[in-house]
């Protein structure tokens, strides 16, 4: 991918990590103010979690600030790893936020507290649901365009958010209207599970780019497609490794071509075979090992090349 696109994917995912940390900030201004006006501990809580919310943004900004770097001496590989690990620590803040509700409606049902159903406590909470599930969406929309870890694992985080807001207004609602106050906190944990089901889902999907996981199979098999596609000016390829670091994709697979194919011809082949790829995979790093037919055996169906050169390792 072009230097330029990758700089203005960057921005992207810039852009819309500074929209969550505003509107988290504005958010947590709006239930500290009405919750201290109306005395309510609950929409105060509220605040607290949105201040969960808020370092999650500014995790995800950092990361995804760290990410764009070009790659150096000490990372020669780049810096998207740090989506991942932005996304693994956003996703334990979601287990954090879950176990907190978790733990206020245990304690809620153990001394049977009354519920707060000032308005004012409904309508902000209501505010905090709209707000998010829109930034959220937006977020969703930036990290399925750029490849975003982070975003992703911060969109995640803020819908926990609106379930847990829309869980709070539920509470209420049914308070309410049959006067049974045990009815907020057992709603408070149902939603506590569900948050805890979607922190898991980021947590799998962000630890396994730091454990190097492959691509997924589709986008193995149309990296595959791609590459068969050329199958005319080659004599096969082996040994395709894929792996995932933030929004870049690391391919890797060794190229058996005929021996009389010169260096130049085969050059121009990885360069068309980069710019097939790039057109059906987003963020792609490649890598093609060139081998000579000579120095491979078929052995049923695939090849087995011999290294020109070897590697020694002298020592006990």
């Amino acid at each position: 991918m072009p230097q330029a696109n990758r700089d203005k994917l960057a921005e992207e995912r810039k852009r819309a990590a500074r929209v969550s940390v505003i509107s988290n900030s504005c958010l947590i201004a709006s239930k500290l103010t009405v919750g201290l006006a109306i005395g309510s501990i609950s929409v105060i809580s509220e605040a607290i979690h949105s201040s969960v919310d808020l370092l999650a943004a500014i995790i995800a900004l950092v990361a995804i600030r760290i990410a764009a770097r070009p790659a150096d001496k000490s990372h020669p590989y780049g810096h998207g790893k740090f989506e991942n690990l932005s996304g693994t620590v956003e996703s334990l803040l979601i287990f954090v936020g879950a176990g907190v509700i978790i733990f206020e409606a245990v304690e809620k049902i153990e001394y049977k507290s009354e519920t707060n159903t000032a308005i004012w406590g409904v309508l902000v909470m209501a505010l905090s649901a709209t707000v998010n599930f829109w930034v959220s969406r937006y977020l969703y929309r930036v990290a399925r365009e750029t490849d975003s870890v982070a975003l992703k694992a911060d969109a995640a985080h803020l819908y926990t958010d609106v379930i847990t807001s829309l869980g709070v207004l539920v509470g209420l609602g049914l308070v309410w209207i049959t006067g049974w106050s045990w009815l907020d906190p057992v709603t408070a944990i149902a939603v506590a599970l569900l948050i805890i089901h979607a922190g898991w889902e980021i947590l799998i999907h962000s630890v396994s780019g730091l454990l190097d996981s492959s691509l997924p199979s589709e986008e193995e098999k149309q990296i595959s497609q791609v590459i068969e596609s050329f199958s005319a000016s080659y004599v096969n390829y082996h040994d395709l490794r894929t792996r995932q670091a933030g929004p870049e994709r690391h391919i890797n697979f060794h190229l058996v071509v005929p021996d009389e194919m010169t260096a130049q011809k085969s050059h121009q082949l990885c360069d068309n075979l980069e710019e097939a790829i790039a057109k059906v995979i987003n963020g792609v790093i490649l890598q093609i090992h060139i081998e000579p037919q000579s120095v491979c055996n078929e052995v049923d169906g695939k090849y087995r090349c011999s290294p020109i050169h070897s590697t020694h390792h002298y020592g006990g």
